[in-house]
């Protein structure tokens, strides 16, 4: 009896050891397993194109020996390619895992369930949220939930001929509204316009209505009656009114197409100043490279100094197979060393911690650093088109006079809101 005793509880074991043997196996076999996650993005249509170039044999390979098991499969197109791409995949169901999406894209997609809302995906979401620009993650929000973060980030300040400046007697750029209305009239005297801009977008005249204590809409982006049309937006507007009525502001701004354009107005002294991004220094580095271009803040009025956020997001794919692993792609690439790295290359990152730093690598980023720190977003909407060519239309429509500032940013605020509702 104990003969057998033994022989069963020996085939027992010898069972038991091979069962472990085929689940070591089973498990080692998993964690050898390679998988290939997929990145559109548009940093640039050509391969030799320094972002392009600093992705594909700098950042990316650094991922992939960090995570040896991840292969990323990076696919590159043109922003209006992208675009259009990603509709289509979003409608057959073929997205990739991981996206360099333009900041307008997000609530567009977000609406049609293609992107993921991180903020429940990530359980670290918090952390890395703290670590970005609140204006460029607030780009990302839509109903409640927030369906990417900021992937790298850029905003207007002022941008100024100095010489322009002093020939009109002016021996500082204008630093706040007050100042613009005073510069106007030196600056006429001397033929020379005091602010020129080639539209009236929200990109282009958000940075007034904020810095003038206005704003477009509510907090939660779902109302622009009352906000709109409040006395400091269309205190705001009527600035950029009362100037192009003056003679201070060209043309240009209403859509003249004949009109001189910013960088050559700027440079040759027809203008006095304009508000731009940092991409025009190498601009203006080889179109004038004897021009020497300064910046400044927004100039400030009620609401202070406040600029509009520009840029993209980085976003999952709900429909994305390989979650686990895009979700580390995505705190990579919002690492201090990525983020550092595409910055030697242009790319403003959207972490202030890594932007103190940015000096160093362009001395130019320094003011745009300083404008970041509470520069907004554009209206986080499926309908964004739609909204900013209402407000376009209407901030237009109150430079050439065609009806009162109030009335107009009134008709064009109950506009906006049948557009934030759908």
């Amino acid at each position: 009896m104990r003969r057998l005793t033994r022989v069963v509880l020996l085939a027992a074991l010898a069972a038991s050891l091979a069962a472990v043997a085929v689940a070591s196996a089973s498990t080692s076999s998993a964690s050898s397993r390679t998988v290939t996650i997929t990145f559109w993005h548009a940093y640039a249509e050509n391969a030799s194109a320094p972002e392009m170039q600093r992705l594909t044999k700098i950042v990316i390979p650094r991922f992939e020996k960090l995570h040896p098991n991840v292969k990323v499969k990076q696919v590159p197109f043109s922003w209006s390619s992208l675009q259009q791409k990603l509709t289509t995949s979003t409608a057959g169901g073929t997205l990739p895992d991981v996206v360099r999406a333009d900041l307008a894209w997000v609530p567009q997609f977000a609406k049609l369930r293609a992107f993921a809302p991180l903020d429940t995906a990530m359980p670290d979401f918090k952390q890395l949220a703290k670590v970005v620009y609140p204006g460029s993650l607030a780009t990302n929000y839509y109903k409640g939930h927030y369906y990417g973060l900021p992937l790298d980030t850029n905003t207007r300040v002022l941008m100024y001929n100095g010489k322009a400046l002093a020939d009109a007697g002016i021996t500082s750029p204008p630093r706040t509204f007050a100042d613009m209305r005073a510069a106007a009239a030196k600056l006429k005297a001397r033929g020379t316009f005091l602010f020129a801009d080639g539209g009236t977008g929200g990109w282009n005249v958000l940075p007034w209505i904020w810095s003038g204590g206005g704003s477009l809409t509510n907090k939660t982006y779902t109302k622009a009656s009352g906000y709109l049309d409040s006395p400091m937006t269309v205190a705001a507007v009527q600035l950029l009114v009362d100037l192009y009525k003056q003679g201070a502001i060209p043309s240009l701004i209403t859509g003249d197409q004949g009109a001189t354009g910013t960088e050559d107005g700027l440079a040759t002294g027809k203008y006095a100043t304009i508000l731009d991004g940092p991409w025009m220094f190498p601009i203006f580095r080889k179109a004038y490279p004897d021009f020497q271009l300064q910046t400044g803040l927004v100039p400030a009025g009620p609401g202070g100094s406040v600029s509009v956020v520009g840029g993209e997001d980085i976003v999952m794919a709900q429909s994305s197979k390989h979650q686990a692993e895009a979700k580390e792609f995505i705190r990579f690439m919002l690492s201090k060393w990525t983020q550092t790295q595409m910055a030697r290359v242009g790319q403003m990152p959207v972490r202030p911690d890594v932007s103190k730093q940015l000096t160093k690598i362009n001395a130019y980023f320094g003011i745009f650093a300083k404008q970041l720190a509470n520069a907004r977003p554009r209206t986080p909407s499926p309908n964004w088109s739609k909204i900013d060519a209402v407000l376009s239309n209407a901030v237009a429509s109150a430079i050439k006079g065609s009806g009162s500032t109030q009335q107009t940013l009134t008709d064009a605020a109950r506009e906006i809101d049948a557009l934030l509702a759908g």
